[in-house]
């Protein structure tokens, strides 16, 4: 909208007057509330996600058998061997197979059943 405005000098000036136009009541609350209900799905799919990284991160039993593997390759760790690491039980057995003695490294999460296995040929 535009409105002449006349000033003392008599000089007509030209004013811009714009206006915005404001939002009711019930415009801004279904607005937040739409706001609200994305942040909600938003913090849950991000609490799945991190829950599940944490739930599946097997890097420290890992570790473990690598450790343990080292060991029995250095000729310091006695078979039949069990321990017990927070949710996980470790084991390593030794037994023949096709005429081949084979050494087999498994670690059980006691909660969820996941199993990582690791076998190797006994060399000597």
């Amino acid at each position: 909208m535009a409105v002449l405005k006349q000033n003392k000098n008599m000089w007509t000036t030209l004013y811009l007057v714009y206006r915005l136009k404001g939002s009711t009541l019930m415009e801004t609350l279904v607005a937040t509330v739409l706001i609200v209900v994305v942040f909600i799905m938003a913090s849950m799919v991000l609490n799945t996600i991190f829950s599940s990284s944490i739930k599946n991160n097997t890097r420290a039993i890992k570790a473990q058998l690598n450790q343990l593997q080292y060991l029995k390759l250095n000729d310091k760790l006695e078979l039949p061997y069990q321990e017990s690491l927070g949710d996980w039980s470790i084991s390593v057995e030794k037994y023949i197979e096709n005429n081949q003695t084979i050494i087999e490294f498994e670690a059980t999460n006691i909660n969820t059943n996941k199993t990582i296995e690791r076998k190797e040929n006994e060399t000597k």
